[in-house]
């Protein structure tokens, strides 16, 4: 557990299990924080103009960790002025019932995002149904057209969590141009998108995934490492570069004896804080930069509907 009286006076160093960390830890709940400001200012500005953004999340069925993490989304939603509108279907429903109700918000105007909660259960077709969503209110950034726009350099909604995660990274590191980095994944929702946003940052990208071949040397050559495997402490400390940047999208809860479970990241936090410049916690790094940037993503999509262009986008940082 991070202890935060082992500061010293550089407000670099902290204290995990007794062991003297050299590591700036990287606040993501402060930097999301200050994401969420900036949105409810432009939500502000919008509805100054007569423009209210609108988000609307459609939950499948009843799976806890989803049913709580739709809840968090609209709770933030609602605090940052964005109107929200939910939508419960049960876990029974078909593909076509989803694409029906995805057709409806698309033509609703005062919907400008709209996130369908993966996943999906087994028998709705998830392709067809993030396909179907307007990719101007692709909130999630996961419509074919969007993902592709982002691998050619133009402007596009970028996934939330891979945005968070550069958002984070350039707090730190603001100049990348001419950094070594791995990314440790290759999925479309984070790896993918991650080392296309790197790419265009001018880092030197590789991807690495689980049939990477001498993974670990791999890794000790990143100035900056982002892991997104979603396997708990899959990157050992001593896999990472001496200064290196961590950025741990993992989110996994392990079992620690007596009926009791902890949330822990891709990364042996403990061990490679002892050899990072700076590194994401699991919780409080990533995770809550994935809500603020899906309401980044909302009010862009609701700036891009007037039509005098008296607004920009709002930048992500």
């Amino acid at each position: 557990m991070v202890a935060k009286s082992a500061r010293t006076p550089d407000n670099t160093r902290w204290s995990v299990s007794g062991l003297q960390m050299s590591a700036l830890i990287i606040d993501g709940r402060a930097s999301a924080a200050r994401l969420r400001e900036r949105v409810a200012a432009r939500t502000r500005e919008l509805a100054a103009r007569g423009v209210i953004p609108g988000l609307a999340v459609v939950l499948v069925g009843e799976d806890p960790a989803s049913q709580i993490y739709v809840s968090n989304k609209t709770k933030q939603a609602a605090e940052a002025g964005i109107a929200h509108f939910d939508h419960r279907l049960p876990a029974s429903v078909s593909t076509d019932d989803v694409l029906h109700l995805v057709k409806r918000l698309n033509a609703q105007p005062e919907v400008h995002g709209i996130l369908v909660q993966l996943p999906l259960p087994k028998q709705v077709d998830a392709q067809a149904v993030l396909a179907a969503i307007d990719p101007a209110k692709d909130a999630d950034g996961f419509h074919a057209i969007n993902a592709g726009r982002l691998v050619l350099g133009e402007r596009a909604t970028v996934p939330c969590t891979p945005l968070g995660c550069l958002i984070l990274l350039k707090e730190v590191q603001p100049q990348l141009s001419g950094l070594r980095a791995v990314v440790v994944g290759r999925s479309n929702i984070v790896g993918k998108p991650m080392a296309h946003l790197l790419l265009q940052s001018d880092c030197t990208v590789t991807i690495a995934h689980s049939r990477t071949r001498e993974l670990p040397a791999l890794c000790r050559q990143a100035d900056v490492l982002v892991a997104a495997i979603g396997r708990p402490k899959a990157i050992a400390g001593d896999w990472i570069q001496e200064g290196a940047i961590v950025i741990d999208v993992g989110i996994n809860r392990v079992d620690i004896g007596g009926g009791k479970t902890k949330v822990v990241g891709d990364v042996d936090f403990e061990a490679a804080a002892q050899r990072a410049r700076a590194i994401t916690p699991v919780p409080g790094g990533v995770g809550p930069m994935t809500i603020a940037c899906l309401l980044l993503n909302t009010v862009n999509a609701a700036t891009r509907v007037l039509t005098d262009a008296s607004l920009p986008e709002l930048a992500p940082a």
